[in-house]
């Protein structure tokens, strides 16, 4: 496992120049791209689905990091999945049958990841840590991009990454929301190893030269 991987947020690229913005991703140092799904239900806003990922997927080898913020995602998972997806990340809060819906992921071929509100406690994942691949912390409430850093979010980290130890597995702790060049060590410090950055990256005047600056914070 990396020590740490960047996944820029396409949510904050320019969808009317989305080609050459995946390809600028290419050519970075991002190992991940981060593609958020809202329905408008389970956050307040509409981002995109299907037929947006899978143009993205035509014109990338970069590892999709699917993030479901969408009621019912079981309804759709075998779609992200031929969309291309190759994590799949779905909400606690949404999900009355998680273990059910972590299984049929992983069914799909694909790895499977949880994604916490900030509201919602990380002792919640303790019946399910043994059975997901990833540990996704929002760091914002989530529905729209550009918002302030919760800064309790890197005690949440700590706390993730403590139960993460416990299990022995090789389990990536993602940060998404509000994730800077300023609070980036803080959350790499406390355990993070995936910071999702949307429009760091996307409104830096040189955004190649930004995800190179985060990737440098690895130690």
């Amino acid at each position: 496992m990396e020590k740490l991987i960047i996944a820029p947020s396409v949510l904050a690229a320019d969808f009317a120049n989305l080609q050459n913005e995946t390809l600028m991703l290419n050519s970075s140092k991002a190992a991940w791209i981060h593609i958020d799904i809202m329905d408008g239900v389970f956050v307040p806003n509409i981002s995109f689905g299907f037929p947006v990922l899978h143009a993205i997927q035509k014109h990338t080898s970069k590892f999709l990091d699917v993030h479901l913020m969408i009621e019912k995602p079981e309804r759709y998972l075998k779609q992200f999945a031929d969309a291309g997806a190759k994590m799949i990340t779905v909400h606690l809060e949404a999900c009355p049958h998680i273990h059910r819906t972590i299984q049929e992921i992983k069914d799909l071929g694909c790895l499977a990841g949880i994604a916490l509100n900030p509201g919602t406690p990380v002792s919640l994942l303790k019946d399910v840590i043994n059975d997901i691949d990833l540990v996704l912390i929002m760091s914002v409430n989530p529905g729209f991009g550009g918002q302030k850093f919760i800064p309790y979010s890197v005690d949440k980290v700590r706390e993730a990454k403590e139960l993460i130890q416990l299990t022995g597995r090789p389990i990536y702790l993602e940060v998404d929301g509000g994730v800077s060049m300023q609070n980036a060590e803080s959350l790499i410090d406390a355990g993070a190893n995936v910071l999702v950055a949307g429009s760091f990256v996307f409104s830096s005047p040189n955004p190649l030269e930004t995800i190179s600056n985060l990737v440098q914070l690895a130690k």
